[in-house]
């Protein structure tokens, strides 16, 4: 795949700024949705010249017990997906590893690391923006779940440690605590390429409508988890949660689940998602592992963002949702 000739997107875990969004998709590897080109969409808080679209992959990974299989296999699709003409590529949660508290220590890598470095290679060789789903990371004796993204040039842009742990009791159905080994985050992230800025969040992130306000006021127009819910979980809110975000915030929102495993110890619940700020459902995948294809159309975000104008009518006079740190 030829390099893309646009500047390379920086990274932020602090600061501000403004760009574009994500589009159509559509259901697996099959038949792409085309959507037609348009201007930049207004942003609120900086504009900057953005490229009109562009296409966005998500990939539905089967996670195996071997981590090496998982990179080797995360690796190859994220070739395929290049192939297919994606700019931005993304990984589920926890790719290289099965999810559960007694698997991220054994697990665990520092940043950079074996899996990463595999990440910067590939995204180097492809010349695409990768969001690399998120690993367990190991740092100064403690556990984190983290997202490393890599530019085309194969450079770190950015690293999200999840800021919400998923603790949950849900009787007869489910009880998980992650912050049994893990600790949590303390840090928004963004990251700017020629398309748009991009918000990151990990799966119970996606609960929180604070964290999704907050980068929607950074300008971001694309908003993606790499999660992974459950069968009592997903059922009831995955898409729920995702058109939530989407509609408040007039931005698409991206998931990017593992494949299902009925024989793992945690089932994720797969139908990694595309959803656009109407609301609608794009794209979404089966429980099967697979590629999901999304060209991205920024004229329609901004059609929405003219016809409902929610970002200038807020009354901040009255309310604000605002960071407690930069």
């Amino acid at each position: 795949m030829n390099a893309d000739p646009s500047p390379r997107g920086r990274g932020h875990e602090e600061g501000w700024g403004g760009a574009s969004d994500a589009g159509p998709a559509h259901r697996s590897a099959a038949a792409v949705r085309r959507v037609s080109s348009a201007q930049s969409a207004p942003q609120v808080v900086l504009v900057w010249r953005a490229m009109a679209s562009f296409r966005l992959a998500l990939i539905q990974l089967q996670i195996s017990s071997i981590k090496s299989d998982n990179v080797t296999r995360a690796c190859s699709f994220i070739r395929e997906a290049a192939t297919q003409g994606a700019k931005i590529v993304s990984l589920p949660e926890c790719f290289n590893s099965p999810y559960g508290t007694k698997y991220f220590p054994e697990y665990a890598e520092k940043i950079p690391g074996e899996s990463t470095q595999k990440l910067s290679e590939v995204a180097k060789e492809c010349s695409i923006y990768l969001i690399g789903g998120s690993i367990p990371e190991e740092d100064a004796g403690k556990l984190y779940n983290t997202c490393a993204v890599f530019g085309p040039d194969g450079t770190l842009l950015a690293k999200y440690r999840k800021i919400h742990l998923f603790d949950i009791d849900v009787p007869g159905k489910i009880t998980f605590q992650e912050s049994k080994t893990l600790s949590p985050g303390d840090s928004f992230c963004t990251f700017d390429t020629p398309y748009c800025r991009v918000g990151l969040g990990i799966c119970y992130d996606m609960r929180f409508a604070e964290l999704a306000q907050i980068y929607a006021q950074r300008g971001c127009q694309l908003l993606v988890y790499p999660g992974a819910f459950n069968l009592t979980t997903g059922p009831a809110h995955w898409e729920l949660l995702q058109r939530g975000r989407a509609v408040d915030n007039q931005v698409y929102v991206a998931t990017a689940s593992p494949a299902r495993d009925d024989k793992a110890s945690y089932v994720a619940w797969g139908h990694s998602t595309v959803v656009n700020p109407w609301g609608e459902v794009l794209a979404k995948a089966g429980t099967e592992e697979a590629i999901v294809y999304s060209d991205i159309d920024l004229k329609k975000l901004a059609e929405i963002r003219q016809q409902i104008p929610v970002f200038r009518q807020k009354r901040s006079d009255l309310y604000a949702v605002e960071m407690k740190k930069p």
